[in-house]
């Protein structure tokens, strides 16, 4: 008989497996157009820009945990694709602030659809207080990560 502690190690490999898959599979316009961690930096500049945050290259590296030059070079590729645009801010023509295109925007749309429908079914199946024990244990699954496993410096 499969130990509780077994159970859950098959499941969360099996569950992190397929949201990858289908992240990456399918959650762009033209499949394999995107990379999971392209994918993500989009969703940073397109939360950046509609809540009015600073969307400077700067401060999107500092939010991925990257250099500034590690993203540059991921923003020019993404740029070329028809994903970001970079302009010169109009108060200080020194800094560079980066916008997602409408084609950024279907994807991080697509993107967020599918995360909202993955919880929404998730939390179907449980009641608040089964809810809020979830909430709870990916918490401290998250805390294990932050505190263990901090991110690498990596954009491609």
């Amino acid at each position: 008989m499969e130990s509780k502690r077994e159970t859950c190690n098959r499941f969360l490999v099996e569950v992190f497996d397929e949201i990858l898959r289908v992240e990456e599979d399918c959650l762009t316009p033209e499949r394999g157009d995107l990379s999971l961690r392209e994918l993500h930096l989009i969703d940073q500049v397109c939360r950046a820009v509609d809540e009015g945050r600073d969307n400077r290259a700067t401060a999107i590296a500092a939010a991925q945990g990257v250099t500034a030059g590690t993203l540059t070079s991921a923003i020019t590729q993404l740029e070329k694709r028809g994903y970001l645009e970079r302009r010169r801010d109009e108060n200080d023509r020194r800094a560079v602030r980066i916008f997602p295109t409408e084609k950024a925007r279907l994807s991080a749309a697509a993107h967020a659809k599918f995360h909202a429908d993955m919880v929404d079914e998730a939390l179907s199946h449980l009641s608040d207080q089964e809810a809020q024990i979830l909430v709870t244990a990916l918490r401290g699954l998250t805390g294990f990560f932050r505190a263990n496993y901090p991110k690498k410096e990596t954009l491609s």
